[in-house]
């Protein structure tokens, strides 16, 4: 099934195919299951009666193509090359992927094993997401803002990485550089531009959020008439998981992304603990107008906060983006119903309690997949929400200190 829920056997509206004939022995093997995964989309089909098979895609990309080896005969495995090759097109429009069978015994993963390996996924998953759900609790925690244009500056982080160094070739760490420094940007602007006027006028926080419905659909939909509804790949972004740790197979990115996450975080936690910024922050959280009358600059803060805020958000869009992998135009609003899940199970308006609750969204969905099937695994951390709401309706760390 693809992701845009066509079937394999209407792959003839696609202009580009992959073709494979599948035998052993000389002889055809007929419903043997053959899965396509690349560039945002997905496919699956069977061999016919003679051994072949056919997936059409909509473009001209790298792919995933996997034979499920429950699907041979008892005592036939890939022999060479492994179950899964890696597939792109040359010249014409037709590519042929080929699997060399054998008689052996088929190796499975274990339970352990696969638990380890999604555990792993899911801290690295919610890491990325507490990256963007602090910076939501923060904006929240300070005006009372639920704001749902929250998933654009996901999408801008990842956006403007795709440009800079995908499109113009610039180096990935000044393409990543300059990501986040527009991303800091915009949250400047849109607080000095939308927000911060509607705040003088006294604009009431249900009308604010609508606002920022508003605002998020206008942003999105601009994303995707600059930038198209396909999905696109970041540099380096699709690395083998050459590194083996026990059980748990990873790459340099994921290395790489669960490092700088930790590091942000606790970079995050240092400013609103230690920092002068970071106590007025709390305090405007706690008692605006109290803050306001002890000498703290209210609006000086609530703008450092949404620059913040669009900073960590644009760089889990980053981390995202190799998480999936893939940049799209919708990628920030495919995630935030977890965010906004992560925020309040936390706690709403307490920024540990995001982190907190974004690591307990991040393992249950990818663990669930042990026992869910995959389309189902954001439903059932938005069930365990549900469930933890019933005992706790202020959340985990949900306290009269909205922050910290």
């Amino acid at each position: 099934m693809a992701e845009d829920g066509s079937t394999a056997s209407e792959s003839e509206e696609y202009e580009y195919h992959f073709r494979g004939n599948v035998q052993y022995n000389g002889e055809p093997l007929e419903g043997v299951g053959i899965s396509l995964e690349g560039n945002g989309f997905e496919a699956e089909t069977e061999t016919d009666a003679d051994g072949r098979w056919e997936i059409g895609v909509p473009e001209k990309a790298t792919y995933e193509v996997t034979l499920d080896e429950d699907t041979l005969p008892k005592g036939v495995v890939v022999a060479e090359g492994g179950a899964t090759r890696e597939a792109e097109f040359g010249l014409t429009k037709n590519a042929s992927v080929n699997f060399f069978l054998g008689e052996g015994n088929r190796v499975t993963v274990s339970f352990f094993d696969q638990f380890a390996q999604r555990l792993f996924n899911g801290i690295n998953f919610g890491l990325l997401l507490a990256l963007a759900a602090i910076g939501l609790s923060l904006i929240f925690g300070t005006t009372g803002l639920s704001n749902f244009a929250h998933a654009e500056l996901i999408t801008f982080g990842a956006l403007m990485v795709l440009t800079f160094g995908s499109n113009l070739g610039w180096p990935l760490w000044a393409a990543i550089g300059i990501a986040l420094l527009l991303s800091a940007a915009l949250g400047w602007g849109l607080d000095a531009a939308i927000w911060k006027p509607l705040r003088r006028k006294g604009v009431g926080v249900i009308q604010l959020m609508i606002v920022s419905i508003g605002l998020s659909l206008a942003l999105r939909y601009t994303y995707q008439f600059f930038y198209g509804g396909s999905t696109s790949q970041l540099p380096g972004a699709t690395l083998p998981s050459d590194i083996r740790i026990g059980p748990i197979a990873l790459s340099w990115v994921d290395l790489l992304s669960m490092g700088v996450s930790i590091v942000v975080l606790l970079a995050v936690a240092f400013f609103l603990l230690r920092t002068r910024i970071g106590k007025a922050t709390r305090a405007v959280s706690d008692n605006a107008s109290l803050a306001s009358a002890s000498g703290i600059d209210v609006d000086g803060v609530i703008r450092i906060v949404w620059v913040l805020g669009a900073l960590l958000a644009g760089l889990s869009g980053i981390l995202w983006a190799y998480f999936r992998p893939g940049v799209s135009w919708d990628m920030g609003f495919q995630i935030l119903l977890l965010v906004f899940a992560a925020v309040t199970l936390g706690g709403l308006g307490t920024a540990f309690g995001a982190l907190v609750g974004s690591l307990i969204v991040g393992v249950f969905v990818e663990l669930s997949t042990l026992w869910l099937p995959s389309d189902m695994k954001y439903v059932g951390a938005l069930v365990i929400l549900i469930l933890v709401l019933l005992f706790r309706p202020q959340g985990i760390l949900g306290r009269r200190e909205r922050i910290g």
